[in-house]
Protein backbone atom coordinates (compact mmCIF):
# COMPACT_ATOMS: atom_id res chain seq x y z
CA UNK A 1 0.00 0.00 0.00
CA UNK A 2 1.11 3.15 -0.89
CA UNK A 3 1.56 5.62 1.88
CA UNK A 4 0.84 9.74 2.12
CA UNK A 5 4.24 10.48 3.78
CA UNK A 6 5.99 8.51 1.16
CA UNK A 7 4.85 10.73 -1.47
CA UNK A 8 5.42 13.73 0.46
CA UNK A 9 9.06 12.47 0.77
CA UNK A 10 9.39 12.23 -2.79
CA UNK A 11 8.11 15.90 -3.52
CA UNK A 12 10.81 17.15 -0.84
CA UNK A 13 13.37 14.85 -2.61
CA UNK A 14 12.42 16.24 -5.93
CA UNK A 15 11.76 12.32 -6.87
CA UNK A 16 8.47 13.27 -8.64
CA UNK A 17 8.04 13.25 -12.52
CA UNK A 18 5.38 15.19 -14.62
CA UNK A 19 4.83 13.63 -18.46
CA UNK A 20 4.29 16.38 -21.23
CA UNK A 21 1.27 14.72 -21.20
CA UNK A 22 -0.16 15.14 -17.45
CA UNK A 23 1.28 18.47 -17.96
CA UNK A 24 -1.22 19.63 -20.72
CA UNK A 25 -3.89 18.22 -19.22
CA UNK A 26 -2.96 20.45 -16.21
CA UNK A 27 -3.03 23.45 -18.79
CA UNK A 28 -6.31 22.52 -20.34
CA UNK A 29 -7.84 21.82 -16.65
CA UNK A 30 -6.43 25.26 -15.02
CA UNK A 31 -4.31 23.44 -12.76
CA UNK A 32 -0.45 24.70 -11.76
CA UNK A 33 2.20 22.37 -10.50
CA UNK A 34 2.42 24.46 -6.82
CA UNK A 35 -1.47 23.77 -7.43
CA UNK A 36 -0.34 19.34 -6.95
CA UNK A 37 2.66 20.06 -4.47
CA UNK A 38 -0.06 21.86 -2.57
CA UNK A 39 -2.37 18.99 -2.51
CA UNK A 40 0.18 16.02 -1.77
CA UNK A 41 0.98 18.36 1.11
CA UNK A 42 -2.06 18.67 2.73
CA UNK A 43 -3.75 15.45 1.18
CA UNK A 44 -5.08 12.25 2.21
CA UNK A 45 -4.85 9.09 -0.23
CA UNK A 46 -8.75 7.41 -0.52
CA UNK A 47 -8.09 4.87 -3.41
CA UNK A 48 -5.82 2.44 -3.68
CA UNK A 49 -4.74 0.70 -7.30
CA UNK A 50 -2.29 -2.07 -6.47
CA UNK A 51 -2.70 -3.68 -9.59
CA UNK A 52 -2.13 -0.27 -11.87
CA UNK A 53 0.86 -1.17 -14.67
CA UNK A 54 3.62 -0.56 -14.54
CA UNK A 55 2.82 0.86 -11.10
CA UNK A 56 1.27 0.91 -8.55
CA UNK A 57 -0.87 4.05 -8.11
CA UNK A 58 -3.40 6.05 -5.80
CA UNK A 59 -5.88 8.48 -5.57
CA UNK A 60 -5.17 11.36 -3.58
CA UNK A 61 -7.71 14.15 -2.19
CA UNK A 62 -6.01 17.30 -1.43
CA UNK A 63 -6.41 21.14 -1.71
CA UNK A 64 -4.80 23.26 -4.54
CA UNK A 65 -3.23 26.61 -3.44
CA UNK A 66 -6.30 28.40 -3.31
CA UNK A 67 -8.02 25.95 -1.13
CA UNK A 68 -9.98 24.48 -4.35
CA UNK A 69 -10.13 20.09 -3.41
CA UNK A 70 -8.08 18.67 -6.17
CA UNK A 71 -7.73 14.69 -6.91
CA UNK A 72 -4.04 13.40 -7.91
CA UNK A 73 -2.92 10.18 -9.27
CA UNK A 74 0.29 9.45 -8.46
CA UNK A 75 2.26 6.37 -9.22
CA UNK A 76 5.03 4.86 -6.74
CA UNK A 77 7.64 3.16 -8.30
CA UNK A 78 10.07 2.27 -5.55
CA UNK A 79 12.27 4.90 -5.24
CA UNK A 80 10.38 8.39 -7.31
CA UNK A 81 6.81 8.98 -8.07
CA UNK A 82 5.04 10.24 -11.39
CA UNK A 83 1.99 12.28 -11.54
CA UNK A 84 -0.68 10.38 -13.68
CA UNK A 85 -3.18 13.01 -13.84
CA UNK A 86 -4.99 15.87 -11.43
CA UNK A 87 -8.40 17.26 -11.90
CA UNK A 88 -10.89 18.87 -9.62
CA UNK A 89 -13.83 16.44 -8.73
CA UNK A 90 -16.93 16.52 -10.32
CA UNK A 91 -19.48 16.72 -7.83
CA UNK A 92 -21.89 14.51 -9.76
CA UNK A 93 -18.99 11.88 -9.72
CA UNK A 94 -18.68 12.38 -6.14
CA UNK A 95 -20.41 12.10 -3.22
CA UNK A 96 -20.21 15.63 -0.75
CA UNK A 97 -17.10 14.31 0.93
CA UNK A 98 -15.32 14.32 -2.37
CA UNK A 99 -13.74 11.10 -1.14
CA UNK A 100 -16.21 8.60 -2.21
CA UNK A 101 -17.91 7.76 -5.87
CA UNK A 102 -21.26 7.89 -6.47
CA UNK A 103 -22.59 4.80 -7.56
Amino acid sequence: MIDIERLQWYYDNDRVFITAHAAERFRQRGIKVKDIRNAVKTGEIIEQYPEDYPYPSCLLLGLSVNAQPLHVVMSDEGNASRIITAYFPDVDKWESDLKTRKV
